[in-house]
């Protein structure tokens, strides 16, 4: 009898390797120069502070050096890398709108569908610019604002995004804060009015197809007191044989009593830098929830930080990272508690097979100020086989003794014990693998909606394969 297809066997990775001719209307020359920066910000339409803004960020680029403390990015050339990258479309609200090519790229990732069942809102990004945008009436009617950036810069919220943009992530902070400073393109705003719940999440979705580009969308998020959202963030790139950059930046502001939920799946292909840059920023009773999965990229430089700066904030960081050959991946997440009564609470999963690196860090600093604060750390590595790393550099800074703090790390394989028993329950032994390390990662899984999850444990499973290029 033929072995019966598993749902999850039927799934490639040329789901997300596929990719589209190379047919741009708008692409600038490879480098970075005052002269492209000036284009990007005539192409954008800024408004006069931002073309002065970017300039400036440009400035503080070629000042500053490259971070030489984490996995080595000798390979990215920013020589070799156009900053910018616009299909051959215009932004759309309505999906027959959208040209039939890109459209496919989205509706093969599942875009269409997911807005349809589960979403209150989706936003599309092809390259450089959104090319896709939809909110629910229902939640619109709410007065909830989701839109892309380049529009909200000349609408009624204007001067609210002035106030917010890059006051969290600074050109100062570090070198590729600076370039998306310079460079950024493409993004959403969110603006959640005080007292809304948005009940089903928002969605964007980040899909780099050009080769030898970047991609630096800026996600702005401000969630108003007392509200509640959830922010749903997905990116894929197909594989190419020269260096993709991602310096993409994530600004979120969680009011009194609001809380934010904030769930990534990060897929990108084996050729991707990712040298994202993510924050938020809590005010007294509000709650931030960061859930990160984080398959894709050759080297990944990735660490949410969460300010915690009223009394009573709290944050949360639940993710999973997944190493494998060829794959350097350095992530964790920071924690900064200024307030009396906050509290923190961090668990991680990282899996690393076939040689991939995978290196946690967190840091979690409690100022002297942030009386009767609690944090508490776990990290827990597997690894695969016997050629694998995984290393964990934990940093506490705790100005108070008035703080309860813990941290809690373990590391280790995959019991043969556990395989041989799953085995002789009839699993072949890369399925009773696959079991284990879907079991491993749950803690990720069972908090993103059931479509996320089910992709998730389809990438755990592909990974395990040895099949995802």
């Amino acid at each position: 009898m033929a072995e019966e297809k598993t749902y999850v066997e039927d799934v490639d990775r040329s789901l997300y390797d596929f990719r589209n001719e190379d047919k741009d209307s708008f692409k600038l020359d490879e480098g970075l120069t005052p002269e492209i920066v000036k284009q990007i910000s005539e192409e954008k339409n800024d408004p006069e502070w931002m073309k002065d803004f970017r300039l400036k960020a440009l400035e503080i680029y070629n000042k500053m050096g490259v971070p030489d403390w984490g996995p080595s990015i000798e390979g990215l050339d920013m020589d070799n890398i156009v900053t910018y990258v616009r299909a051959n479309t215009h932004m759309s609200a309505t999906w027959d709108e959208v040209p039939e090519e890109i459209k496919d790229t989205f509706e093969r990732l599942g875009i269409p569908q997911a807005e349809r069942e589960s979403l209150a809102g989706v936003g599309a990004q092809y390259d450089s610019e959104l090319v896709y945008h939809n909110v629910k009436k229902e939640v619109a009617d709410q007065g909830v604002v989701y839109t892309d950036l380049e529009s909200a810069l000349w609408g009624p919220h204007a001067d609210m995004i002035k106030e917010h943009f890059m006051k969290l992530i600074t050109p100062r902070d570090h070198k590729f804060a600076a370039l998306h400073g310079a460079v950024w393109s493409g993004g959403s705003f969110v603006y959640v009015p005080p007292g809304v719940s948005v009940e089903i999440p928002l969605q964007s979705y980040f899909r780099l197809n050009a080769p030898g580009a970047g991609q630096f969308e800026h996600t702005l998020i401000i969630v108003d007191e007392g509200a509640y959202l959830h922010f749903i963030e997905g990116c894929s790139a197909p594989k190419y044989n020269i260096a993709n950059l991602h310096a993409g930046a994530v600004e979120l502001f969680v009011g009194k009593n609001a809380t934010l939920r904030y769930s990534t799946i990060e897929n990108w292909s084996k050729n991707m830098y990712n040298l994202n840059t993510k924050r938020a920023t809590v005010e007294e009773g509000g709650k931030v929830e960061w859930i990160s999965g984080s398959f894709g990229s050759h080297v990944s430089y990735l660490y949410p930080e969460s300010r915690l700066m009223g009394r009573g904030a709290r944050a949360e960081f639940t993710g999973v990272t997944f190493a494998g050959n060829g794959q350097n991946l350095d992530t964790g997440c920071k924690m900064l508690q200024a307030a009396p009564d906050t509290s923190s609470f961090v668990s991680t999963r990282s899996i690393s097979k076939d040689g991939g690196i995978s290196t946690f860090r967190s840091s979690v600093v409690i100022t002297e100020a942030a009386k009767n604060s609690k944090s508490a750390v776990s990290c827990e590595s597997l690894m695969i086989d016997d050629i694998s790393q995984s290393d964990t550099i934990p940093a506490m800074d705790i100005r108070t003794a008035d703080a309860d703090v813990g941290h809690e790390a373990k590391i280790g394989r995959i019991s043969d014990d556990a395989v041989f028993y799953l085995m002789s329950r009839g699993l072949s032994e890369e399925d009773a693998k696959a079991l284990i390390v879907s079991g491993f990662a749950d803690n990720v899984s069972k908090e993103l909606p059931l479509e996320y999850a089910v992709e998730m444990n389809n990438l755990i499973r592909l990974e395990m394969k040895g099949s995802i290029g």
